[in-house]
């Protein structure tokens, strides 16, 4: 079953009112949406009874939940008081995760700045072991770490690194960021062609299984030379990419992924438009076999 979702909460549920992310997954629910992406980018900063109790409202309203770890995580770091930070705040999105009855955290791996790219591949493997490692030691080898591609240029995360990461345990899953391959690349994943070419390295390297199943986000990105500049909302077409494309070729690979709108203040909006674009093409596709 494809899940569609917003990464964090939109302007509009403030505007209307609400104020507590325990109130999130039956406003989802009530918008047409299933799945929502609990924001822990600044810190895990929520208390166990508050996220169970976000957990079990989006169990009632049938709310698929993951996690998006603290930006600031950098596995490549070569300090080691940084890295083991960074593990912690991993293990720590995890253990909010169970609280929540989520299955996946996303993590942002890391910066390649003044590192060779290969050696930040090395640092980020034997990290990210070492994270799988002490998490199978608490409990929480349950959750999949789903690292993240990223948008700039100075990032960790393209998306050959990102397959290559995770292959060191198939209970890892990749999150991958199209409005994000779109920047790096400089506006090129922007066709169905394109969008297939990617569906088809993931299952390359991590098979169908996985590919099936991947955490996806989507958003329209200002990019500059160095990549990722702004995320922006559907309705601000001078940016790509165009959502009609990816649905597309998810369709046709008979895909089942979760995919998070991050949209700039409109994600719950805009992540209702990403099913509906999805259903039309869908519907259309399912049509054409039949014929």
């Amino acid at each position: 079953m494809i899940r569609f979702g917003p990464s964090g909460n939109s302007k509009s549920f403030y505007d209307q009112g609400y104020s507590s992310s325990v109130q999130m997954p039956a406003w989802l629910k009530n918008m047409g949406l299933n799945a929502y992406e609990y924001q822990c980018s600044k810190g895990v900063n929520i208390g166990k009874s508050k996220a169970i109790e976000i957990g079990e409202q989006a169990k009632e309203h049938d709310i698929y939940m993951s996690i998006h770890a603290p930006y600031y995580i950098n596995l490549i770091s070569e300090d080691p008081e940084k890295k083991e930070k960074s593990i912690q705040y991993i293990l720590q999105s995890m253990e909010a995760a169970v609280w929540m009855y989520a299955e996946r955290v996303v993590v942002h791996v890391g910066s390649c700045t003044g590192i060779d790219r290969k050696e930040a591949l090395k640092i980020a493997i034997s990290s990210m072991k070492e994270t799988i490692a002490r998490a199978d030691d608490l409990g929480l080898g349950n959750i999949s770490i789903c690292p993240e591609t990223l948008g700039k240029i100075n990032q960790f995360g393209t998306l050959d690194e990102i397959l290559e990461l995770c292959l060191i345990d198939e209970r890892m899953i990749p999150t991958i960021d199209f409005g994000h391959l779109y920047a790096r690349s400089g506006g090129k994943v922007n066709s169905v062609d394109e969008f297939a070419a990617v569906l088809e390295r993931i299952e390359e390297v991590l098979g169908y299984e996985r590919l099936k199943k991947i955490h996806a986000h989507f958003s329209r990105i200002e990019f500059t030379s160095g990549g990722e500049k702004r995320h922006w909302t559907l309705e601000d077409i001078q940016y790509g990419p165009e959502f009609d494309y990816l649905a597309e070729a998810i369709c046709d690979k008979k895909m089942e992924p979760v995919i998070i709108c991050e949209s700039r203040e409109n994600m719950a909006e805009d992540a209702l438009k990403l099913k509906n674009i999805y259903e039309r093409i869908a519907a259309r596709e399912n049509s054409d076999e039949k014929q």
